[in-house]
């Protein structure tokens, strides 16, 4: 496949889809995504511009590792994938909202899930958090620097997976959907790393209370979630300062509206 190519021509070489109908999706910050139709037949198609290096997976690598998932009925199956493209299926369902999240009922329902992903095998790569800061942090010009710096620190500081797992690692509302079986979307990210990391982006993108984190460590640890909230803390504030910088480098290269 050309670099650069488009939907057409991509599609053209994926057998079953040449001359399928397309509809660009949301989201997509380094890639285009679509939804793509063909003789009834919904499916998701991502493509980069070039292939993808850390912290993201290679596209190879997200497949592999979404099609573990998928055998646990906790992805979307993949249907093909090349070095700049990933086409997976569409699953129907309702892909969530803040809202979803601020059920307890829900709470219980993704500890479940990640309970599952959580038992896959090791990928053989664990998320770096320290260089994805940095990466980050070096795209920003110097008039951000000095926050950057702030944040930047709070990530290096910060004490390495006590256990790895097999991990998400971007567990927004909108990566998330129920088919009605819970299922994740978007396997960009994922990797070793501690567990505890996909809860603390379940509690620190979404703003839970105190209450509702306890209803999620409680779910997750079988009731012994108590024993579990300093280290959820230290994941939390490790998200709020990678989250910052990478919201904040995404702004600046997508520039002005």
């Amino acid at each position: 496949m050309n670099r650069g190519a488009g939907p057409d021509e991509v599609l053209a070489g994926i057998p079953g889809w040449r001359g399928a109908s397309y509809s660009e999706l949301p989201g997509g910050l380094t890639n285009r995504t679509l939804l793509v139709e063909k003789d009834g037949r919904r499916a998701v198609l991502k493509i980069d511009p070039s292939p993808r290096t850390a912290p993201y997976n290679s596209r190879r690598d997200e497949a592999s590792i979404q099609e573990r998932a998928a055998a646990l009925g906790r992805a979307n199956h993949v249907l093909h994938v090349e070095d700049t493209v990933l086409l997976s299926e569409w699953g129907e369902g309702d892909v969530w909202t803040r809202t979803h999240l601020g059920h307890d009922d829900n709470l219980r329902r993704v500890a479940a899930a990640l309970r599952e992903i959580h038992t896959l095998p090791l990928t053989g790569r664990t998320f770096d958090a320290v260089a994805a800061a940095q990466l980050y942090a070096g795209s920003l010009d110097a008039s951000m620097s000095g926050a950057a710096e702030g944040h930047l620190a709070v990530v290096e500081s910060a004490p390495g997976p006590m256990n790895l797992c097999c991990c998400h690692n971007d567990l927004v509302a909108e990566n998330i959907i129920a088919t009605p079986d819970i299922r994740f979307l978007d396997w960009d990210y994922a990797c070793d790393n501690d567990p505890l990391v996909d809860l603390a982006v379940i509690v620190a993108h979404h703003g839970l209370s105190d209450g509702q984190a306890r209803v999620l460590l409680d779910a997750y640890f079988d009731g012994n979630g108590d024993a579990w909230r300093r280290q959820l803390g230290v994941q939390v504030r490790l998200y709020n300062a990678l989250n910052w910088l990478w919201s904040v480098a995404g702004a600046a290269a997508v520039g002005p509206e």
